[in-house]
């Protein structure tokens, strides 16, 4: 799977996601940090990727409507430290079907993983 960090999410993950087999790259390795979300959006959809986040303007699903892109991860976790969030991602991306994600909102929390699919 092709996966975008958002600047929010820690680099390290790259390293542990390859492993994995997902050619994963980051905002700020594309020169993007701190540039407007539609910005990040817009490369993200360029270049086919996931997008993991923790920021919230990204759930608004009448911008970011299911099915119309190559998904969104929304973490949201009590204490996203980044050995928190490093953790609790490498746990989902061991575990969950995440190919399946393509065009859907995938919001984690410490507990849960919650997949709006597209309708229809």
């Amino acid at each position: 799977m092709r996966i975008k960090l958002d600047e929010n999410i820690p680099a390290r993950l790259v390293p542990l996601l390859a492993r994995m087999g997902h050619d994963t790259d980051t905002v700020p390795l594309e020169n993007l940090s701190g540039q407007p979300d539609a910005k990040v959006w817009d490369a993200a959809q360029r270049g086919q990727r996931l997008l993991i986040t923790q920021d919230v303007d990204f759930s608004n699903l009448s911008r970011f409507t299911t099915g119309t892109h190559h998904g969104l991860v929304m973490v949201r976790l009590r204490d996203p430290g980044r050995g928190a969030l490093t953790q609790r991602i490498e746990e989902i991306f061991a575990a969950e079907d995440v190919e399946s994600w393509k065009g859907c909102l995938v919001i984690a929390t410490d507990r849960k993983i919650r997949v709006r699919r597209p309708r229809g």
